[in-house]
């Protein structure tokens, strides 16, 4: 939709950021505020797995941690809490996750604008080649659908 004029780049962009900055920091400073309570509260006490995972990365990497969970999507929405639970301070955290945010939504909304933009300039023969891709598309799928079924059968 930024590709068709729809919705502002700088609109989204800043949507994006705020949004993970504000969710990232609600949930640092639950762990911050509550780290011996902070297993029991949902979401978190309906995946103890995956906060054991998010406390094992954070051992693991550290500070690092919270930039490259930022890129990870099971471990990103438990490393904050687990970071302020595991004694990481506001003034160690804030900065790392502010360039972890700046690197990560362009990641997510390039690649969206880039497709829309390819779609608006295609426009025009866009319903000339609908038929041809799906049928391109049925084609590869029986292709290997063929291919696997032969290979378990021979």
């Amino acid at each position: 939709m930024i590709a068709t004029g729809d919705l502002n780049l700088v609109v989204v962009f800043c949507s994006v950021i705020s949004g993970a900055a504000l969710g990232d920091g609600l949930a640092f400073w639950l762990g911050y505020r509550y780290p011996s309570r902070v297993r029991k509260f949902w979401p978190l006490n309906k995946h103890p797995v995956l906060v054991y995972r998010g406390e094992v990365f954070f051992q693991k990497y550290g500070k690092a941690a919270v930039l490259f969970a930022r890129f990870l999507p099971p471990v990103r929405a438990f490393v904050p809490v687990t970071a302020s639970a595991m004694g990481m301070t506001p003034r160690q955290f804030y900065p790392i996750n502010l360039v972890a945010i700046l690197l990560w939504a362009p990641v997510q909304v390039v690649p969206g604008m880039l497709a829309g933009n390819a779609y608006r300039h295609a426009g025009a023969i866009a319903g000339h080649l609908t038929l041809p891709i799906i049928a391109g598309i049925a084609g590869i799928a029986f292709l290997i659908w063929g291919i696997r079924r032969w290979f378990k059968v021979g």
